[in-house]
């Protein structure tokens, strides 16, 4: 079995964005682990961000599947 911080998906995220809190809010009450990279705290996340999309939220799945956008929502 992989170690748990290879097992989570990676967020990233802009602290203003309502669809990144929406998105913290249910993984949160659902129980589902993250590892989260606000993009606005670091230039080298929001150039990893960068490689995937230009909008938030980014959700990158363990295997490399990545999602942009949460609920039709984007920020």
């Amino acid at each position: 079995m992989t170690s748990n911080k290879e097992a989570k998906p990676i967020i990233y995220t802009l602290g203003w964005c309502p669809a990144s809190a929406k998105l913290k809010e249910d993984w949160n009450s659902q129980g589902i682990e993250f590892e989260e990279r606000q993009v606005d705290q670091s230039q080298s996340y929001l150039d990893e961000a960068l490689k995937h999309a230009d909008m938030v939220p980014i959700i990158v799945f363990p295997g490399g599947r990545v999602e942009v956008g949460y609920k039709n929502m984007i920020g």
